[in-house]
């Protein structure tokens, strides 16, 4: 089990520790109905994910990638980045989820494009993903100027009716086009999740606003909090020598 574990995690890491996860399971019910008299899972740690930290993209660079885009989707960066929504949220938002008296909008529907290219379209698979998202007003102003522009008047309309390939596309030339050709789409999610982090949010917030069921996606999200905490450690450093010299 050692020399299995090791060859995968060699260049597999995240999926050596779900395969792992998966045998130990299995191995865990062999043992409850007696077939087996000792498990052989025994590796320490194996099933832990240790999956490199996501690449986050800066406020800046988010304005640059909306101008990289085409018009008609600059409004999909903007709801992943400022909205924290999945990319199947933004293709599955209709003008009926919108509030813009409210300044917010609601997640009730996704989409996605299947390799075969059918369009498959439901609820979100958690309850926590059905979620109202209050949207930051600058956001709020562009997706008005986009439902003027790019949507059709029915309640049902699509926000950003496109396929995963066209998005995908467009989103690909964009990061080009800025130097990040790191960023996932996804990541604009991510990183406005850190954002998030950074102001205070604590993690029930953080939980609410991106949809988690549980709490360790949230929890990723803290080492932003810890960095502000050092930023914040540092200007009191500052303050407590300026005090010093004033004495």
């Amino acid at each position: 089990m050692r020399l299995w574990h090791a060859g995968i995690a060699r260049e597999h890491p995240t999926t050596a520790a779900k395969a792992y996860r998966l045998v130990s399971s299995i191995m865990r019910t062999a043992l409850v109905d007696e077939l087996i008299t000792k498990s052989p899972c025994q590796v320490r740690g194996a099933a832990v994910e240790k999956a490199a930290e996501r690449p986050i993209a800066a406020m800046a660079e988010v304005e640059q990638l909306v101008e990289a885009m085409p018009e008609q989707l600059r409004i999909a960066v903007l709801l992943a980045a400022w909205c924290q929504l999945r990319r199947s949220e933004v293709r599955g938002l209709r003008r009926m989820d919108v509030d813009v008296a409210g300044g917010t909008l609601s997640v009730a529907e996704t989409r996605t494009t299947t390799m075969a290219g059918a369009t498959v379209v439901k609820a979100p698979k958690t309850r926590a993903g059905r979620r109202t998202v209050a949207v930051p007003a600058p956001t709020m102003a562009a997706l008005v100027a986009h439902l003027e522009a790019f949507a059709g008047p029915e309640p049902d309309a699509l926000v950003v009716n496109v396929t995963d390939r066209v998005l995908r596309l467009a989103w690909n030339r964009a990061r080009l086009a800025v130097g990040r050709p790191d960023l996932h789409f996804h990541d604009l999610r991510h990183s406005g999740l850190t954002w998030s982090a950074a102001t205070g949010a604590s993690v029930a917030e953080l939980m609410r606003r991106a949809g988690h069921a549980s709490q360790s996606a949230a929890l990723r999200y803290q080492h932003a909090t810890d960095a502000r905490d050092r930023v914040l450690a540092d200007a009191l450093a500052r303050l407590a020598g300026d005090a010093r010299q004033a004495g």
